[in-house]
């Protein structure tokens, strides 16, 4: 069990500027664009290898409490359209956050599929690479699908490795395990992506009041 606090309600005063306190995530606010993507999803014939263009965009909130437990982290939306297309080919929206207390980073994501997943691990704060993991029955970092998904494309586990590079950009490399009816092994949902930064993030409002009042 967590070594948790016995005073589980009083809050600790944060730092309002949440673009320096973001540990291992430093670096990746901001706006992105990535073009080499490539996503290996199942089809009845066998899998289907589609390439992709991505961008994201990830702003600093203001840092978030419960109780004694802090974080800092920043709001996302991914949006991803294949070579030549308008159409949206997936779209995610969520949180990125980390607790420096504990090297704890968590993303929760959405998609308008109809699931949400919450994925945790942990890293230093001078990290260059980390991964999480969302696994199937967890009430901690867990997965939740719509039941159709449950029933056809069942999702027992996701990981996400996060790689930053000297050059400032920054990838990934994520593998969603699912139960498929009728296949006789879990199928791999592969995806991976290197993301350049295309735009600055906007500094949240406590570091703008901050800044405004110096």
């Amino acid at each position: 069990m967590a070594d948790y606090p016995k005073d589980i309600y009083t809050e600790p005063e944060p730092n309002p500027h949440t673009l320096a306190n973001l540990g291992p995530l430093t670096g990746m606010a901001g706006i992105w664009s990535g073009s080499r993507g490539l996503d290996v999803n199942p089809k009845a014939d066998g899998p289907e290898r589609q390439a992709f263009i991505e961008h994201v965009e990830l702003q600093p909130i203001d840092a978030q409490t419960n109780g004694p437990q802090l974080f800092y982290g920043l709001r996302y939306h991914t949006r991803i359209v294949k070579p030549d297309d308008v159409e949206t080919f997936h779209s995610q929206v969520g949180y990125w956050l980390w607790e420096p207390a504990t090297g704890t980073v968590i993303q929760t994501l959405s998609i308008p599929r109809g699931q949400a997943a919450l994925a945790i691990g942990h890293a230093a704060a001078d990290a260059t690479s980390f991964q999480l993991e969302a696994v199937r029955g967890s009430t901690v970092n867990g997965i939740v699908s719509n039941p159709f998904l449950e029933h056809a494309f069942k999702t027992e586990r996701f990981t996400i490795t996060v790689t930053k590079h000297a050059d400032g950009t920054w990838s990934y490399e994520q593998t969603t395990t699912l139960i498929i009816p009728g296949q006789a092994e879990p199928f791999l949902h592969t995806d991976r992506n290197t993301l350049h930064k295309v735009g600055e993030p906007t500094p949240n409002p406590t570091a703008q009041a901050a800044l405004q009042g110096e």
